[in-house]
C-alpha cells in the first residue's frame, strides 16, 4: 500500500438517512471527490442506498453503526426491538437523541443491535468495506472493545482515531474515560489494525462561506492517515428534516461537486484513498481467511 505523507479518506457519513444523502454519495463518488461512504441501516432510505450499492460495485460502502437518532421529529428505531431495560431506547422505542444517553445502554444489547445492522447490510448484498459510527457512539470507551470485536469477526477495518479527545463527538459525549479507549488503540496497533491520525468533520459551526471553511480544512490536513467525515446532501429534502442546518450539508455537497476540491488535493499533496483499500490490506495481512 502507498505510504504517501498525506493519505485521506473523503467519506460521506449518513448515507441512507435521506434520499438526498444517497444521491450526493452516488454523484460525488463518480466525480472522485468522495472516496467512501457508510449506510445507516435503521434509517428509512437504507433500502434505496442498498439497491444503489449492489448495482455499482465500484462504490466503497461501509456500515455507519447507529445507536442514536438525533433529528427531530425525523426518527429511527433499533432493528432488534430491545426491551426498555436494555437502555437502547427512549419511552417511544426510538434510539436516544444524545450520545450520553446512548452510552448507558447494556453492552450485550449494543452488540446484538450492531450485529443486526451489519447482517442486514450483508443480506442486502452490500460488499461492506468498513465500519464507522454515527455520532461516534459505538466508538466510545464503553463500546470500543465491542467495535473492534465486530471488526475482527467480519474482517473489516473500523474507524479508530488515535486521540479521542480531539475527535469531534468527544465534545458532546459527556465525561470520557480515555484510558479504556487508549488501551484498545494500543491493542489495535499491536495487531496491525489501521488507526487514523485525525478525523476532520463537517465544520458545523463555521462562520464563513463554505469555500473558505473547506479550504482551511484541506490546508490543515496533516501528514499521516486522515478521515474527512463529511455529510453531503443534495438540495430538496434535508430542508424538511432539519431546516436550520440543512444548508451545511447542501452547501458542502455543492462545493464538492466543483473542480475546486481536486485543485486543493493537488495543491496540498493529498493522496485520496478509500476504505476498501484498507480492508483489502487488513485481510491480506491481519484477518487472513
Amino acid at each position: 500500500m502507498s505510504k504517501s505523507k498525506k493519505r485521506v479518506v473523503i467519506h460521506e457519513d449518513d448515507v441512507g438517512m435521506s434520499h438526498g444523502a444517497n444521491m450526493a454519495f452516488i454523484e460525488l463518488s463518480k466525480l472522485g471527490t468522495c472516496s467512501s461512504g457508510s449506510v445507516m441501516v435503521p434509517c428509512p432510505w437504507f433500502p434505496e442506498a442498498a439497491e444503489l450499492a449492489t448495482k455499482d460495485a465500484s462504490l466503497d460502502v461501509g456500515v455507519h453503526l447507529t445507536l442514536t437518532s438525533e433529528q427531530k421529529p425525523y426518527r429511527w428505531r433499533p432493528l432488534t426491538s430491545p426491551p426498555k431495560s436494555a437502555g437502547l431506547t427512549d419511552d417511544y422505542g426510538y434510539f436516544w437523541p444524545t450520545v450520553p444517553q446512548a452510552r448507558k445502554a447494556h453492552p450485550e444489547a449494543v452488540e446484538a443491535e450492531l450485529r443486526a445492522q451489519i447482517d442486514v447490510a450483508i443480506a442486502a448484498g452490500i460488499d461492506i468495506t468498513h465500519f464507522d459510527c454515527h455520532m461516534g457512539t459505538a466508538q466510545m470507551p464503553e463500546f470500543t472493545a465491542i467495535l473492534r470485536k465486530l471488526g475482527a469477526d467480519y474482517r473489516q477495518p473500523v474507524l479508530l482515531v488515535k486521540d479521542l479527545s480531539k475527535y469531534n463527538p468527544a465534545s458532546y459525549a459527556g465525561q470520557l474515560d480515555v484510558g479504556r479507549y487508549d488501551a484498545e488503540i494500543v491493542k489495535a496497533k499491536a495487531v496491525g489494525e489501521p488507526v487514523f491520525d485525525i478525523v476532520l468533520e463537517t465544520p458545523w459551526a463555521r462562520k464563513t462561506d463554505a469555500k473558505t471553511a473547506y479550504y482551511e480544512m484541506f490546508k490543515a490536513i496533516p501528514d499521516g492517515l486522515t478521515f474527512l467525515s463529511m455529510h453531503f446532501n443534495t438540495v430538496g429534502d434535508f430542508e424538511t428534516i432539519n431546516p436550520p442546518d440543512a444548508h451545511l450539508r447542501t452547501e458542502e455537497y455543492e462545493l464538492f461537486a466543483t473542480s475546486v476540491i481536486k485543485d486543493w488535493i493537488a495543491e496540498f499533496g493529498v493522496e485520496v484513498i478509500g476504505m476498501r483499500a484498507l480492508r483489502d490490506d487488513l485481510r491480506a495481512n491481519v484477518y487472513k481467511a
